[in-house]
């Protein structure tokens, strides 16, 4: 063991109590014979996560951390990133993506707590995650030490990780984890990510029976449904009336946007790291939330603040896609973006049919829509029409000027 490793006393591990982190546990303790402390999250990836408590438990693991975070995971990360309506390369809405820096503020916080020396994760040395754990938690604690196995382990398949287990008699229930699903998912209660397996080709299709969320669009209801949606300060608290926390909220979205084969998307993204990807998301509640949020927005937001916001979305995707969450550049567009919302309350009325989302109505107190002024209608002198004459020549004034010089405008 080197020195390195042996100023390593205790490891916060992010702990699923699946495979690869089961191996995890035992290979952390005998490469750098320290004690282990797990951490399992529950946020809504849908699977019980109290199990992983015997499991590590069975490993000799005597601080086991296993917490409900559905709430704060969606109220603190997931409705602030729909503030800024944002989506990755024009179609990714980032559920991967924003669970990454709750998880890296906790593993810092119990490192703390139990005075922990370092963190670890499962994520490979090839994907997003990795970056994502790790800036969060350098940020939020600078001399922190971060142990990636698959940067340094030589298991480098599921049939080396299964023999690990046998010989060191690691509990893994190896007759479920024959059948394990082909790819590599994700979930959480914002999405479910499928990669790995026939999806490394761009060109196949994927399977059928691979979607566990939403019902094909095909065979969804024949009658669509209209819900409600309502908004206090660009949030959403109720839907159809009924007020509810923020997790039941996206729960409740889940379900009927699934129910109607809401929320599929297939795409070959970039990845931080410089590979481009071919991923599956299953995203009901969010793919619903996005139009319903920009509605209200629509009719409560003045020109200027919606334009400049938008402007800054592509950035802020960025940022939360690439792990920069807690960087200072995040904070300050979080707080602009922030500071819109003020007035960005109301309902919004949606459709939901064979894997469509259509808005059909947005109403606000706070509304800057005036039908007086934007009807076709007889107006009563709201709107003088005259005044759009001078408005269009001084918006002209520098084209007509340049046109005068011989200047050519045209291909």
């Amino acid at each position: 063991m080197s020195a390195e490793n042996s100023s390593i006393k205790k490891v916060v591990l992010a702990y699923s109590g699946g495979l690869d982190t089961s191996v995890i546990v035992k290979w952390l303790q005998e490469t750098y014979q320290c004690e282990v402390v797990t951490f399992t999250a529950n946020i809504g990836q849908g699977e019980e996560v109290e199990p992983a408590r015997a499991k590590a438990q069975a490993m000799g693991v005597k601080e086991i951390y296993i917490e409900d975070l559905r709430e704060e995971f969606v109220r603190d990360y997931v409705f602030p990133m729909f503030r800024a309506n944002a989506i990755y390369e024009g179609e990714y809405l980032l559920g991967t993506s924003i669970a990454r820096p709750l998880i890296a503020k906790r593993m810092i916080e119990i490192a703390n707590e139990t005075g922990a020396d370092a963190i670890s994760h499962g994520a490979t040395g090839k994907g997003n995650d990795q970056v994502r754990f790790e800036l969060g938690a350098y940020a939020l604690k600078p001399g922190v030490k971060v142990i990636a196995p698959w940067r340094e382990w030589n298991l480098t398949s599921r049939e080396t990780l299964m023999a690990y287990c046998k010989e060191h008699e690691i509990p893994v229930d190896f007759a479920k984890a024959t059948k394990k699903s082909p790819y590599s998912m994700d979930a959480n209660l914002l999405h479910i990510s499928y990669e790995g397996d026939i999806l490394e080709n761009p060109w196949v299709e994927a399977e059928a029976d691979m979607w566990r969320w939403t019902v094909s669009p095909e065979q969804a209801p024949d009658t669509p449904e209209y819900i409600e949606i309502s908004f206090e300060k660009g949030d959403p608290v109720a839907i159809n009336g009924e007020a509810m926390s923020p997790a039941t909220i996206l729960e409740t979205l889940n379900k009927k946007g699934g129910a109607h084969g809401i929320g599929r998307l297939d795409i070959v993204e970039n990845r931080y790291v410089g590979m481009k990807s071919r991923g599956c998301y299953e995203t009901p509640g969010g793919t619903i939330l996005l139009p319903a949020h920009r509605a209200i927005e629509s009719i409560t937001l003045d020109r200027e603040v919606a334009h400049f916001k938008d402007a800054l979305m592509p950035k802020y995707a960025d940022l939360v896609y690439n792990g920069y969450w807690w960087s200072p550049e995040r904070k300050m567009m979080q707080a602009a973006i922030d500071e819109s919302q003020a007035c960005v309350n109301g309902d919004v009325r949606l459709k939901l049919y064979k894997g469509a989302v259509t808005v059909v109505g947005r109403r606000s107190a706070d509304s800057l829509f005036d039908e007086s002024i934007a009807t076709f209608e007889d107006d009563a002198g709201a709107y003088d029409q005259k005044d759009a004459a001078g408005f269009i020549k001084l918006n002209a004034l520098r084209m007509r000027i340049a046109a005068q010089k011989g200047r050519k405008l045209d291909n």
